[in-house]
């Protein structure tokens, strides 16, 4: 007996949401939704910073972080227009953005080769996309909304535009910390680890995601000192007292973890940091980077386990 197959109909966005800023915008913002549009773009996560953010004069319809970076996402519930591109380069630039998402229900032709354009002829940190919404339903089934991506930066063509910069004009130290980390990351995707850092840059430190905007994890490497380490990093404007929070359970964080850790509230400056540190840790050494690799893969998978949830519940 062959069994009954249904039939997909594609159902237009206002049957859904009638007003794009009271009704999207709201829908999207939920975290569920927003970790199904990450899942589809292939981000670690997209954490809510916040709805109707002000950017000068203008509010950008929802600011969210991804790894400690800033991410706008703009919405329009019909074909993209001029307007809406304006818009997201303006957002982009007021906030500082790393990540620019457009949701439309359809891509103008050239608003995809703009887009693309952006891509690849930016800076290496700042990444577009275009994003189509679609609804759809089998017979009287609920509506299913559905992601399509048009657009994703060409993360291969950005990393040897990357590399060859570099070569050409970083200095050795700049170049040996961009290799460390391109390493690193292909050590952590082939091994299958749980453990997803951000795109590799020619930095000392490369940011992992908490959960929580304002507070990160990083992988961190000092090439004067030869330590590598991994830290909490809290840059927040209740930076000081998120750390008191978490400085009150230092007992229990430090039992969980088996070490004691350098908690640094700074109290000169804005943010706090809390490190692991790794001594004896020459960069130049490469013949230990697979050590490296395996030490701060350990302890940023027990300082995400330990941190997350307690991150994620300060006040």
């Amino acid at each position: 007996m062959k069994t009954p197959l249904g039939r997909l109909e594609r159902i237009p966005l206002r049957k859904a949401w009638a007003h794009e800023a009271g009704e999207f915008t709201p829908w999207l913002a939920q975290a569920d939704n927003l970790n199904l549009l990450a899942e589809t773009l292939g981000l670690d996560e997209l954490e809510l910073v916040g709805i109707e953010h002000p950017v000068g004069d203008f509010k950008v319809d929802i600011l969210c972080s991804d790894n400690g970076g800033k991410v706008i996402i703009e919405n329009q519930l019909a074909k993209t227009d001029h307007t809406h591109l304006g818009q997201i380069l303006t957002y982009s630039a007021g906030v500082g953005a790393r990540k620019v998402i457009w949701l439309a229900e359809a891509f103008r032709t050239e608003h995809v080769a703009a887009l693309e354009f952006l891509n690849q002829h930016t800076t290496d940190e700042l990444d577009f996309f275009a994003v189509e919404i679609e609804l759809w339903r089998i017979g009287d089934s609920p509506l299913a909304p559905s992601f399509n991506v048009v657009v994703k930066p060409n993360d291969w063509a950005k990393t040897g535009q990357q590399n060859a910069k570099a070569a050409a004009t970083m200095t050795p130290t700049k170049q040996r910390q961009l290799k460390f980390w391109t390493e690193w990351s292909a050590w952590l995707q082939a091994k299958g680890s749980a453990l997803r850092p951000q795109k590799p840059l020619p930095q000392h430190w490369t940011n992992i995601a908490l959960g929580r905007a304002g507070a990160h994890l990083a992988a961190t490497v000092n090439s004067r000192e030869g330590r590598v380490g991994v830290e909490v990093y809290i840059d927040h404007e209740n930076s000081k007292a998120m750390f008191k929070q978490l400085l009150a359970q230092k007992d229990a964080i430090e039992s969980e973890l088996k070490v004691n850790l350098d908690w640094l509230e700074l109290p000169d400056g804005h943010a706090c940091r809390i490190l692991q540190l790794r001594p004896e840790s020459p960069l130049e050494n490469e013949s230990q980077w697979p050590a490296y690799f395996a030490w701060l893969e350990d302890a940023g998978l027990r300082m995400t386990d330990v941190f997350r949830p307690r991150v994620k519940g300060l006040a």
